[in-house]
């Protein structure tokens, strides 16, 4: 990531368990990109370093991804809303 980022690039992607080192590192321009997101109460299927959506955005993600949790849901809209939700509250 501080590589990436002394070389001019405008964000970077890191686990959930380095987001407040490297958000602390690089400060608030670079955006940072999580991977392995999961709502409250969900596994973590395949992942091994998973935050759930309040979690990395407390820590200073900026961009969350959430794959499986939503393409694999029943209802893949509902699935968004209730992270939006997690998020808001």
């Amino acid at each position: 990531a501080f590589e990436a980022s002394e070389a001019g690039a405008r964000g970077v992607v890191c686990s959930g368990d380095h987001v407040r080192e490297v958000r602390d590192a690089l400060g608030e321009d670079p955006l940072i990109v999580v991977p392995g997101i999961r709502p409250g109460g969900m596994g973590a299927n395949d992942h091994a370093r998973t935050l759930t959506p309040r979690e990395a955005v407390e820590r200073g993600a900026d961009l969350l991804v959430v794959g499986r949790p939503i393409t694999q849901a029943a209802d893949p809209a509902q699935a968004a809303r209730a992270i939006a939700r997690e998020l808001e509250g």
